[in-house]
């Protein structure tokens, strides 16, 4: 064992380099072994990451596929260095070629309890807003370890996504003075759809809630992989169906929930951050372009391109369900000049 628990997790980063809390050698802090917390990581590849305070540290496993919400899978989660207590609060972005290099934000943070704590096996009960109820975690393969949860399935989870309805956006005939503020996307058109990924399939919602068919929706079977994308983890897409030389295309420009997690009250910057890290890339599907702090350069390119219009989305907006609101804005071009 390490002189000091910490010495791996420092010797993996430069202080002068990431905003992640680096404390000096030394003995400890003393905690009463309570504490949890889960970040989203966007790292190389989208994860999540469990932290369990233990002896002064954070004890750490990356989760692929964040925690089972029942009985029956195992979850993968890699065995990683002890962090610092200070790293339950931290989210930023830890800059591209540093170790762990991307976005760290905040899933679920609370309290736990121990049952059992020994090298072949860890019982706990989780205590926080998202992430709750009785897991055990167990080593299978050096660092590799399996997760699993040993209470049934939470009876109070997130509203059924067909409730939702998509974000509106409200006309301007001018963008915003204060441009930098805003995100900037190309209106392509087409019929705006909720997509609900679950279990493998897709299901796509009309703005007005009615389910979309390969009947009402031409070309719609064309979209049915989307459900095995997003690592097949459950999640509900904002977007519009588009015809884009010929081709099908769900053009998606926003991620209301994903895996066990409601993500509406995030800003539209880390909610497109998150999109972005799904790698959902596909002939026909992909996650519409976006432009932070570049109005004037978004407009001139959709004047030039025929383009009809110009959404700007204020990047610490959250997404009303529903909602028409100046946090969204249209605005019409004069094309072709």
């Amino acid at each position: 064992m390490p002189a000091d628990k910490l010495d791996t997790y420092r010797s993996k980063r430069d202080a002068a380099r990431t905003p992640e809390p680096v404390p000096e050698p030394g003995p400890p802090p003393t905690g009463n072994d309570d504490t949890f917390v889960i970040q989203e990581h966007h790292a190389r590849r989208l994860h999540w990451d469990l932290r369990l305070e233990r002896d002064g540290v954070l004890v750490s496993w990356a989760i692929p596929k964040c925690l089972p919400l029942d009985r029956t899978p195992n979850h993968l989660a890699v065995h990683t260095e002890d962090h610092p207590l200070e790293y339950a609060t931290f989210e930023g972005e830890i800059a591209a070629g540093e170790y762990g290099g991307g976005l760290m934000l905040i899933w679920d943070r609370g309290t736990y309890e121990t049952e059992k704590w020994t090298d072949r096996e860890i019982k706990f009960v989780l205590h926080g807003t998202r992430s709750s109820g009785r897991y055990v975690l167990f080593p299978t393969d050096g660092k590799n370890w399996m997760i699993h949860r040993m209470d049934p399935p939470p009876r109070e989870g997130l509203p059924p996504a067909d409730g939702l309805r998509p974000m509106l956006a409200e006309d301007r005939k001018r963008p915003p003075r204060d441009q930098e503020a805003y995100g900037y996307e190309f209106d392509l058109g087409g019929t705006r759809a909720l997509a609900i990924l679950g279990e493998g399939k897709a299901r796509f919602v009309g703005a007005d809630g009615v389910p979309l068919t390969p009947r009402t929706t031409p070309g719609l079977e064309e979209l049915a992989g989307l459900g095995k994308a997003a690592w097949g983890l459950p999640a509900v897409l904002d977007g519009r169906i588009a015809e884009v030389g010929g081709t099908v295309i769900y053009m998606i420009f926003d991620v209301l929930r994903l895996n066990t997690g409601d993500l509406l009250g995030r800003s539209y910057r880390d909610r497109r951050r998150t999109l972005d890290h799904l790698s959902l890339r596909d002939r026909h599907w992909q996650p519409t372009p976006w432009f932070p702090g570049d109005g004037e350069a978004v407009l001139k390119v959709a004047r030039d391109q025929g383009i009809p219009a110009v959404l700007a989305k204020r990047l610490d907006s959250p997404y009303l369900p529903g909602a028409r609101s100046p946090y969204w804005l249209r605005v019409p071009l004069e094309t072709g000049g």
